[in-house]
């Protein structure tokens, strides 16, 4: 017979006794960011090579993320596995290369077991243990404490509130060296290109058509040739510019269709006396997610990109939108 299994009455304590136990592991963390961190930092932003992390078990884990959210916000880093480093991964390392190890005990034998060849590498050290006095520590260039008072499994066995700790701390390093190296919110777009966060920062100028692409004729045109600059450029639209390329009007596959009812002979009939004058447009520094809004505000399918003198730089319409998945 299976046992049913169900969670105890105390289940909801434990879970905010948990949450409490970590919570105030991370705040005791505010009260050592000092020189220490710092002097961490300045070996990092000196670093002319890459930003290596390492641990094993579940510090291995917390190195991952960490080494993920270094890469992400402007520090190129990677994760070696120190069991592996020892058996060939070590000439990955070069002399400008930062090592960040992770042990809360600062002796876990495996990273010990490299930091020589990490030191003949001429590689600078940096160690998140939970041990000042460990050989770990005492080996860096920098170290930084992440002991916490106790772990929040009721036994004191798992790590939890340490890898929490030492996490929130890879964060704090992450996020210092993203203010101090200035990168913003264009360089984030460029590290997520695939994500949602990458497609919510796109700009307009990243997705829009540009020079011969985009669709323009003078403001001497006959509607015939509007039509045909329509038809090569696929856009369901063309621009009517002055001779500065300055936008006059624009014309659309809408005002085709008005058109053909009315009757009009294509061939004498000039363009700037069927085409839209004033027409809405958007700056290409804008956020593609804007013109995403302005097209939908204004039930428009298409949109003429210009600067701030009004000049014609680009297009869009609502198929560039959906296959950069702004929308």
């Amino acid at each position: 017979m299976v046992k049913t299994l169900s969670a105890s009455p105390r289940a909801l304590d434990l879970a905010r006794e948990v949450l409490s136990i970590e919570a105030a592991a991370v705040q005791a963390l505010t009260q050592r960011i000092d020189g220490a961190f710092t002097h961490a930092l300045n070996i990092i932003l000196s670093c002319e090579g890459r930003v290596i992390v390492s641990g094993m078990g579940k510090s291995g884990h917390v190195a991952r993320k960490i080494a993920s959210t270094l890469s992400s916000t402007g520090t190129p880093a990677y994760f070696v596995h120190p069991a592996e480093a020892s058996h060939g991964d070590l000439g990955m390392i070069t002399a400008g290369d930062v090592f960040i190890a992770l042990s809360y005990s600062g002796e876990s034998q495996e990273l010990l077991a490299i930091v020589p060849a990490i030191k003949r590498q001429g590689a600078r050290l940096i160690s998140l243990t939970g041990n000042p006095q460990s050989n770990l520590a005492q080996a860096s260039d920098a170290h930084l404490n992440v002991a916490v008072d106790k772990e929040a499994c009721p036994m004191g066995l798992a790590p939890t509130a340490s890898t929490t700790a030492a996490l929130a701390l890879g964060d704090a390093l992450a996020v210092a060296l993203l203010d101090a190296k200035g990168f913003g919110e264009e360089d984030f777009a460029r590290s997520h290109p695939g994500g949602n966060l990458g497609r919510q920062l796109t700009h307009v100028r990243d997705i829009m058509h540009t020079g011969a692409e985009i669709p323009a004729v003078g403001y001497g045109s006959l509607l015939s040739e509007a039509i045909l600059e329509m038809s090569r450029k696929r856009l369901g639209m063309t621009a009517i510019v002055d001779d500065a390329q300055r936008v006059l009007g624009i014309y659309t596959d809408g005002d085709l269709r008005r058109t053909l009812e009315r009757r009009l002979d294509l061939t004498t009939t000039p363009v700037s006396a069927v085409m839209s004058r004033n027409p809405r447009s958007i700056s290409p520094d804008a956020l593609a997610a804007e013109a995403a809004q302005l097209m939908e505000q204004h039930n428009i399918n298409q949109i003429l990109v210009v600067d701030a003198g009004n000049k014609l730089v680009g297009a869009l319409n609502m198929h560039d939108l959906l296959h950069a998945k702004v929308i």
